[in-house]
């Protein structure tokens, strides 16, 4: 073992006891390769983070000349800020009305905590209703919307969490009753990632959109995962056809970089400003360095017509997956794939095998039976093509 490998086992704090332990030595463009020189799909991309590919040199321009100019100074909503308000006008421009007001925070869970509060001031009430199966986070707020029961696995060791705090079925009508003038707020995805890549009923957000309005609860959106294109739109709310009061992002939103943002409309946002002033800050939240490149991978995808080439590749690694004689199912949305075994025996092979024939993926919290297909966006034809191949060798050998 490398001086470096043992140097991460002792100092660098593990999140399982058997970490995979491929050094990364540089990536580009849908690879990332070892010092060794092994090459690597990654058919992952930091989950569903590096969606304009790795090194993409319009990020690391723009990363180059904002460090080059100032990087952090102050940034919670009292300095002008030209990453800050360019990014933040750009998406507003992109969202659906009346989602115009961004605020900007270091990461998806940050997000999620904020847009919590933010409902909770702005209805004064209390309950919040997640989804089963849902993940948000790990911070103790965004844990305590981790979908029941199945979340219980990880919540167990940390309560009490949240009060107040219950799960519905997704794509369950019925369980839409729950939402009563009681919620402050239903968080869901609108299509769910860690439970295997569950997209949503036909006429489910719509109804869903309908009781939070019936009964004033606010409708917040977790588009961390599915927000900058993964689903062959820009955001998914759009490709479903809903808005909602709230929308969490991050992951992409910040082409690489540590950053994420809650987005409402301007009268449900300016409650944080009063009873309390400073309702929500963070230190680092919307860095200039981070809201460069968020902005430099979103012009980027615009520039270079990306998200609308996200369905055709998605229907392609669905086609040359779903013609194996193990794969049970493929669920999809855009480039977010989850392809089923059916067993998790032998899903954990397939990590083995994956790992040896250079391609990185993972399993589903939520789903441990699937593993993940959500390559950058930037992935070409061949590329699908080719990582399908080495893919389809794999399930061979089981």
């Amino acid at each position: 073992m490398s001086i470096l490998r043992q140097q991460f086992l002792q100092h660098v704090a593990q999140t399982s006891p058997s970490p995979m332990m491929v050094e990364v030595a540089r990536a580009e463009g849908s690879f990332f390769y070892t010092p060794e020189g092994k090459r690597y799909y990654d058919l992952v991309a930091g989950v569903s983070v590096s969606n304009v590919g790795h090194h993409n040199p319009a990020v690391v321009k723009a990363v180059q000349e904002q460090a080059d100019r100032y990087m952090h100074v102050m940034v919670y909503g009292e300095m002008v800020e030209t990453p800050q308000v360019d990014y933040a006008r750009k998406i507003a421009s992109l969202l659906p009305d009346p989602l115009e007001s961004v605020y900007f925070v270091n990461s998806g869970a940050e997000a999620v905590e904020g847009a919590l509060k933010l409902a909770k001031r702005y209805t004064r009430r209390t309950e919040m209703l997640s989804m089963r199966r849902a993940y948000h986070g790990s911070t103790h707020g965004a844990m305590s919307m981790m979908g029941a029961p199945e979340g219980e696995e990880w919540k167990n060791a940390f309560r009490p969490l949240l009060p107040d705090v219950g799960a519905i079925e997704f794509n369950n009508f019925d369980d839409l009753k729950r939402i009563t003038c009681r919620t402050a707020c239903v968080l869901t995805e609108p299509v769910q990632g860690e439970g295997g890549v569950r997209v949503p009923a036909e006429g489910y957000l719509e109804a869903l959109r309908r009781r939070c309005d019936e009964t004033g609860a606010l409708l917040i959106f977790d588009e961390i995962q599915t927000g900058m294109g993964r689903t062959g739109e820009m955001f998914a709310m759009t490709k479903y056809g809903v808005t909602p009061d709230i929308v969490c992002l991050a992951k992409a939103f910040g082409g690489g970089m540590p950053l994420g943002a809650f987005v409402s409309s301007h009268e449900i946002m300016d409650t944080l400003q009063t009873r309390p002033v400073l309702g929500h800050i963070t230190t680092f939240g919307g860095h200039p360095v981070c809201c460069a490149a968020g902005l430099a991978a979103l012009d980027y995808l615009i520039d270079h017509k990306v998200v609308e080439e996200v369905e055709a590749k998605g229907a392609l690694y669905e086609r040359l997956m779903a013609a194996h004689p193990l794969v049970k199912e493929v669920r999809r949305s855009g480039l977010l794939l989850a392809v089923e075994l059916g067993d998790a025996e032998l899903m954990y092979r397939m990590m083995e095998l994956f790992k040896e024939a250079g391609i990185m993926s993972d399993w589903f919290l939520f789903c441990d039976t699937a593993f993940r297909i959500s390559p950058p966006l930037t992935i070409s034809e061949e590329e699908v093509r080719e990582s399908s191949a080495l893919i389809l060798s794999c399930l061979d050998k089981l």
